[in-house]
């Protein structure tokens, strides 16, 4: 575990007092909260992109907040591991789970018994950041757009393959394929970075994984980008049209990491969260430091996250559904 310490420059006090303040002006605060440090419970190990966007928004919850923020990572599981950690834990908001679109919705459509309900058990924070998925293909591949592909599979029901690094990806990939009426093999890998590598290797057809993991390759020329599942394009990727521009506006995919709360914490402790992660959002340095991995911080309301989420399960349900996909 690491922990972060509240900063001690004058902005940062001068930051945490103005939030005390219009928190306490709104009648948010709860007793003394908060008063002791706060823990980020994390389902992936160092360097995974939630883990390194809670480390962020960790040490500025610190600087606003006035206490530590210590980031736990509890890998491993299917993030069963984590989930329990935090649900184990007193419902008084110093214990929050930092979950990603797998624990807090691809898991409901591919267990048979969860262990959790991400809806009663969670009370919704904030997103943090949401990441569009990319359609790639092997730099010498003939397939120079989505349609080219597309029509390749049509021509040749069940002979493409694709690589995908989770579950959640091959979800994508599923999507994909009911979407636009073919069908093609999933690959499995693991993670995205696998997936995508397969890519320029030329192993496989093509691959889903998120921005992060493909832009390297795709601006090095080692791999070509085909769409990016989002209504505008990538800042990183900006020769690459979006979902809307290849002709498929119902593409849109995502994978995503938000913050969540024992559903029995107290509104007040809740609303005093929102504001300190919500602050932390409209920093000038949080555009900064997501601009680095393709993304943009979010800046929705609690009550965004929990309709952005409820929507989340229904799609992956429904496609695997679709996909006849065995639960576990």
């Amino acid at each position: 575990m690491e922990t972060y310490m509240p900063g001690k420059s004058l902005s940062a006090m001068t930051a945490a007092l103005a939030t005390t303040l219009t928190l306490a002006a709104g009648g948010a605060l709860a007793d003394d909260y908060p008063s002791k440090p706060i823990r980020f419970v994390i389902p992936f190990g160092p360097g995974s992109g939630t883990d390194t966007s809670a480390r962020y928004y960790a040490q500025k919850v610190s600087e606003l907040a006035g206490v530590p923020v210590v980031v736990d990572n509890r890998p491993g599981g299917n993030g069963f591991i984590a989930v329990r950690a935090v649900l184990d834990a007193p419902a008084d908001g110093y214990t929050l789970f930092i979950g990603s679109n797998s624990t807090l919705a691809t898991n409901t459509a591919l267990f048979r018994q969860l262990p959790y309900d991400p809806i009663k058990d969670f009370k919704p924070i904030a997103l943090l950041l949401k990441t569009p998925g990319v359609l790639s293909v092997p730099a010498d591949s003939g397939f120079k757009t989505v349609q080219d592909l597309v029509e390749h599979a049509k021509r040749n029901p069940g002979k493409l393959n694709f690589a995908a690094g989770s579950a959640g990806y091959q979800l994508m990939g599923e999507y994909f394929s009911q979407i636009n009426g073919i069908q093609a093999s999933h690959i499995p890998f693991k993670g995205a970075g696998e997936a995508v590598t397969a890519v320029a290797s030329g192993t496989v057809d093509y691959a889903f994984a998120e921005v992060t993991s493909s832009q390297a390759l795709v601006q090095s020329g080692k791999i070509r980008a085909l769409v990016v599942a989002d209504e505008g394009r990538a800042a990183s990727l900006p020769d690459v049209p979006s979902a809307d521009e290849a002709g498929m506006p119902d593409f849109k995919v995502y994978t995503w990491a938000a913050a969540m709360v024992n559903a029995n914490t107290p509104e007040d402790v809740v609303r005093t969260i929102e504001g300190y992660f919500h602050d932390v959002a409209r920093l000038p340095e949080t555009e900064v430091f997501f601009e680095q991995f393709g993304q943009k911080p979010q800046l929705g309301s609690a009550r965004d996250l929990g309709d952005f989420n409820v929507q989340e399960i229904e799609l992956w349900n429904r496609i695997v559904n679709l996909a006849n996909i065995e639960k576990q």
